[in-house]
């Protein structure tokens, strides 16, 4: 009977500790907007439009899933959509904005149309980049005029692909905004690059650049922007290598190889539930009504009910972006440290990808057949500010950029992909070091702590990732010659200035920025734009603190 009693009371010990170290929330967001037309195909009717949200109010109200609507203007508008949506229950169905400019938000404001169609998906006239920022006060007042008519309340959550600064500080002073969204990561696609931010999860915005995390309070305009789409983490970022435009690897359900296979499905939502977060995990599932009901049906009627079993097995929480963005602000006085964790790969493949964010930078690391590649290093400087922050776009074309540091996309060909690789001496040879199963762990919080296991010497790799440090050091072997060497591909355009033995200085748009070695130092492969992060005492230290 004691030794009964004994692994009784071992096993709760071990079941309360995994919960201990599993306290972040795992939040997913169920946003759908709507569009009243879609210019782009003469088969994609307004009805065809409508009938798609009635068929995922259906589906969500199947499954006891609350969720966010998002309207455009001429969808808020349609008496059909008035009547739908007024009809869902408060308490657990969140009606807000879908900031594309379509012509009749135009007009109703006083403006000339400028567009092709009724709805002009172009940045200088779909969106508020295209206007002034007298402009795009008037268009704002016109759609909280007419929401507050409709419904009685202005909205909550206002989101898009992308909104600039000035606008998202507007709606948050004159109208109460508590959560916004802008668009996943991506170089070209749709003619919209947004390159380098907080990778998931959610940030505070500069003032002047809604793109880029803020790294004082009195800088950022505290309404919360969330990342969209349930972007792939270890597949998103490298496709398109060499291409203008990225293809798409996401949660949504028209992709099928991603979010409309049931293999990926579980693969995601497995890494989403397990993998270590910091502050919070955060995905955003739904699909706009532009791809209409048959594309996105297999997807949705596959990824619903999963997430309603793991809401019911409390390992995530569903809830309305509002409900997201006034924990956040209620949680959060600046942009707190996340991850996005996935130690396992889809059957048959072999890599491991691990993004951390903070309010100061991003860093990627990946793991191919057991071999170490920081993918991605971009800093954050509240100070970079957005040409669209007063300056207009004027082509369909829009870009939103961050500081590189690492950048394993464009500075990579389909030979030679760029970033920063762990080597030593091994038996008198230059190699890169290959190791075991990396143990993930965000216990402390602001840190996400990293141990890797090497396999052809002895040794663990440390890495340490705190909000303004990246600390890597190794143990267990004294004797080991190891450091990290950069590469980039022939020809690509490299933004360093100056690389010394304590500091490399770079300059992108106008900024000017560093990266300082606390512990070891650089060297400078003077015959070519290599570098190496080389450890002093077994350690390396790289710190990005904006002053």
């Amino acid at each position: 009977m004691k030794q009964i009693a004994l692994c009784l009371f071992f096993s709760l010990f071990i079941v309360k500790l995994q919960a201990q170290q599993s306290n972040s929330p795992h939040i997913v967001n169920i946003v759908n907007f709507i569009r009243l037309l879609e210019p782009r195909d003469p088969n994609i009717t307004e009805d065809v439009l409508y009938q798609t949200v009635v068929k995922q109010v259906e589906l969500m109200k199947q499954y006891h899933l609350g969720g966010t609507f998002l309207l455009q203007y001429d969808a808020l508008l349609d008496i059909r959509y008035k009547k739908l949506l007024k009809s869902l229950p408060r308490d657990s169905f969140e009606i807000g904005a879908w900031w594309e400019i379509p012509q009749p938000l135009v007009e109703n404001s006083g403006m000339k149309w400028r567009g092709r169609y009724p709805w002009d998906w172009r940045a200088n006239i779909g969106f508020s980049t295209g206007y002034t920022p007298a402009e795009r006060e008037r268009l704002i007042d016109t759609y909280m005029r007419d929401f507050k008519k409709i419904f009685g309340y202005y909205p909550k959550s206002v989101a898009s692909w992308f909104i600039d600064a000035h606008s998202l500080q507007y709606m948050y002073e004159k109208y109460h905004i508590v959560a916004s969204a802008n668009c996943k990561d991506q170089y070209g696609t749709d003619g919209y690059t947004l390159w380098g931010g907080y990778w998931n999860q959610a940030y505070y915005p500069s003032k002047v650049n809604s793109y880029m995390p803020a790294q004082h309070a009195v800088n950022q305009i505290p309404v919360p922007i969330f990342r969209m789409l349930g972007s792939d983490p270890i597949r998103q970022y490298d496709n398109g290598l060499e291409h203008s435009r990225q293809g798409v690897v996401t949660l949504e359900p028209v992709y099928p190889k991603a979010g409309g296979d049931s293999t990926w499905i579980n693969w995601f939502f497995k890494q989403f539930t397990d993998g270590a977060a910091g502050a919070f995990a955060y995905t955003q599932a739904g699909q706009e009504n532009s791809f209409t009901w048959p594309a996105m049906e297999k997807g949705l009627e596959m990824q619903f009910p999963l997430i309603a079993k793991l809401r019911d097995e409390k390992k995530i929480k569903v809830e309305t972006l509002a409900a997201s963005g006034e924990w956040f602000k209620s949680h959060f006085k600046v942009t707190p440290v996340t991850a996005v964790t996935a130690l396992e790969d889809l059957p048959g493949e072999n890599r491991k990808s691990v993004w951390f964010d903070s309010r100061f930078y991003r860093i990627n690391l990946l793991w191919e057949d057991g071999r170490l590649r920081i993918r991605d290093i971009h800093l954050f400087d509240e100070k970079m500010t957005s040409k669209y922050e007063t300056g207009v776009a004027t082509a369909n074309e829009c870009e939103f950029f961050t500081l590189p540091v690492i950048d394993g996309y464009l500075w990579s060909s389909q030979s030679l992909l760029s970033g920063l690789r762990l080597q030593g001496t091994v038996d008198g040879k230059v190699e890169d070091l290959t190791g075991g199963m990396p143990v993930v762990s965000d216990k402390v919080p602001g840190q996400l702590n990293i141990s890797w296991p090497l396999k052809e010497v002895p040794g663990n790799l440390q890495i340490r990732l705190t909000e303004n440090e990246i600390s890597i050091s190794l143990k267990g072997n004294n004797t080991l010659n190891w450091y990290f060497e950069f590469t980039s591909a022939e020809g690509k355009a490299l933004p360093f200035t100056n690389i010394g033995d304590k500091q490399i200085t770079a300059e992108f748009e106008g900024i000017h920025y560093s990266m300082l070695a606390k512990d070891g130092y650089f060297l400078h492969q003077e015959t070519s734009a290599s570098f190496w992060i080389t450890p002093s005492g077994n350690k390396a230290t790289l710190n990005f603190q904006v002053n």
